[in-house]
């Protein structure tokens, strides 16, 4: 008889969810605590891309030169106000040492085994398990309103065909408008990935919780943890708002805000929360049926069955939660650029939220250094639900000590040494 495992997530985000699902496909007994509600972070209000096309990290040779003028005059999709935060500075500075072919195939490489197998653990569970996320496959179509640009990316495309095999088909001039009727004359073109799919975030996360509670994993929301305690190389317990707990094994899988546990766990965490923004409606007429990226404004907009999003933008203001009532009228202007209909202007819902970005573009999944039954999985970035379900699995096979499905080296903590 196995003796049994207990462990404990901390963070109700997709990664706590998937590390925690994972962990009981192998045996474990899990206790999940979040300081909020379930989703209430960064997974609630993405643009619900499940996306093997996001190969490539946002660090490529000359980002930062193209970026600069957006930052500059404060009205483009990446905004850094300028204050004193020498964290983020170096931060920004390691991200710049990135930006070298070399690191991004490597960095590459790495995001694309995450990715890919992420994507087939989805449809493992959804065959397993239909439940209710509005999933639909209608790929991801990147659009662009300059014919350079557009015609710039074919060497990207290349790249992503060849090093990658990735199925992507280009739509020059008013073809990509034969594709998707409900972008407006004059783009320059787009490239369709077939192969992305997409859900409605909520609707995956309500789903999933009741998977897990079905399955005996105990879910404390409004639970915050205060204090780690480390003894003799392990996590000894926590200190939480509702007492102390203890277990074999604690997975700190708290998005943006792990860094807050770095110092105790002997780790290096370089995490900052890259804010990003959205609004969401109810499917207006004329929507379109892909979800696209408007390229030149990094603007998102995703049809699902039930709703209409539109999101993205990055902005480094620290771990500030105020709406930026700017920010989502150049979302919307970027529809108005774009899309054929104009969007009503009632919303549902408009939100804003902390995404976990490390610099070289890659997440943390690793045994903290200072305490042997701790495992950080934070950093996933811009695909933190596209990347969910590997980095669940992984998880679970590193708490476990079984083979891993992918390699794990490349999301290891040392390399911040």
């Amino acid at each position: 008889m196995k003796e049994e495992r207990n462990a404990i997530v901390i963070g109700g985000g997709l990664i706590g969810l998937w590390s925690a699902w994972y962990l009981i496909e192998q045996g474990w007994q899990v206790t999940l605590l979040e300081r909020d509600r379930i989703g209430s972070g960064a997974s609630h209000g993405n643009c619900g891309y499940v996306s093997p096309s996001h190969v490539m990290p946002l660090s490529t040779p000359g980002v930062v030169a193209k970026s600069l003028p957006m930052v500059l005059k404060g009205n483009g999709a990446l905004s850094i106000p300028p204050r004193f935060d020498p964290g983020l500075w170096k931060w920004l500075y390691r991200f710049w040492r990135e930006c070298t072919e070399t690191k991004v195939q490597r960095t590459a490489i790495a995001r694309h085994a995450l990715l890919a197998s992420a994507m087939q653990l989805y449809r493992e569970f959804l065959a397993e398990h239909p439940v209710d996320c509005e999933w639909q496959d209608e790929g991801l179509l990147f659009v662009w309103k300059s014919k350079r640009d557009f015609a710039d990316y074919a060497a990207t495309a290349e790249r992503l065909q060849q090093d990658f095999g990735l199925n992507l088909k280009a739509y020059e001039g008013e073809a990509v408008r034969d594709l998707e009727p409900a972008l407006r004359t004059g783009m320059a073109g787009g490239w369709h990935f077939p192969d992305d799919a997409h859900i409605r975030p909520d609707k995956l996360l309500t789903q999933l919780r009741g998977q897990l509670e079905q399955r005996g994993c105990v879910i404390h929301e409004h639970t915050p943890v205060e204090r780690l305690r480390i003894e003799a190389g392990r996590l000894q317990g926590l200190e939480t708002g509702g007492g102390a707990m203890t277990a074999d094994l604690v997975v700190l899988a708290t998005g943006a805000e792990a860094p807050r546990f770095a110092r105790p766990l002997g780790a290096r965490i370089p995490i900052q929360p890259g804010k990003g923004y959205s609004f969401t409606m109810t499917p207006p007429a004329g929507a379109p049926r892909i979800p696209m990226i408007f390229e030149e404004k990094h603007v998102a907009v995703t049809p699902m069955k039930t709703a209409f999003r539109v999101g993205s933008t990055m902005q480094f203001v620290g771990y500030d939660k105020t709406l930026d009532q700017r920010r989502l009228n150049m979302l919307r202007q970027s529809t108005v650029e774009h899309l054929q209909t104009p969007l009503p202007e009632q919303v549902d819902e408009q939100w804003c939220g902390w995404r976990p970005m490390v610099y070289d573009g890659l997440p943390c999944i690793d045994r903290a250094p200072a305490a042997s039954n701790v495992i950080v999985a934070a950093g996933n970035g811009m695909v933190g639900l596209a990347s969910g379900t590997a980095t669940g699995k992984l998880v679970a096979e590193l708490a476990s000590e079984v083979t891993p499905h992918i390699d794990p080296a490349p999301y290891s903590l040392s390399r911040f040494r």
